[in-house]
């Protein structure tokens, strides 16, 4: 029996990161590494968090037809290997995919019979807070992400169910009913 595949999306800062991990513990769901040419933060292993590579060995892994999706975001790319999904979801495990919301509606292109949760934050103030908590990101690039979590808003009408993150714990919940139903 094959696994299911759920694609989590949602605005930087919604909260989508943490809720995604806790239900993976739970569940014992992997997480497919994503792959991107941005810059490692404070913390972030290679090979773990994601798999850091340079602009032009992204646009190699495009042109070879190795990613299953992929998306400009912030100036950067990100995407995912075709190698994390099938290998799991052929041995019959379910695959949590936490990506960008263009990602997303590529991804539901390629395997109608996936399952897109997109998270957002209760508000843009909350969202704001949050980005600004983490400690992580210029001012510019806060700027950069409140401005684009307008724009991937829109999206939510094209996902399957919508997780509005006021709580974690219900949250959390509210993601492992999603895969457990």
């Amino acid at each position: 029996m094959k696994g299911k595949l759920f694609i989590v999306s949602g605005p930087s800062g919604s909260g989508k990161s943490t809720v995604t991990q806790i239900v993976r513990d739970i569940l014992n769901i992997p997480l497919a590494i994503s792959v991107t040419t941005r810059a490692m933060r404070n913390g972030e292993v290679d090979g773990k968090d994601y798999y850091f590579i340079s602009k032009e060995e992204f646009e190699n892994k495009i042109n070879n037809d190795e990613l299953f999706e992929y998306a400009n975001v912030h100036g950067n790319y990100y995407g995912t290997l075709n190698s994390e999904i099938e290998k799991r979801l052929e041995s019959g495990q379910n695959v949590i995919l936490e990506i960008d919301v263009q990602g997303g509606v590529i991804a539901k292109g390629k395997r109608p019979d996936s399952t897109l949760v997109f998270f957002k934050a209760p508000s843009l103030e909350v969202l704001e807070q949050r980005l600004r908590g983490r400690n992580t990101d210029s001012e510019e690039v806060i700027q950069k992400r409140l401005k684009n979590a307008i724009g991937e808003l829109k999206f939510e009408e094209r996902y399957d169910h919508v997780i509005i993150n006021y709580d974690i714990d219900k949250s959390v919940q509210e993601l492992i009913d999603i895969i457990e139903k």
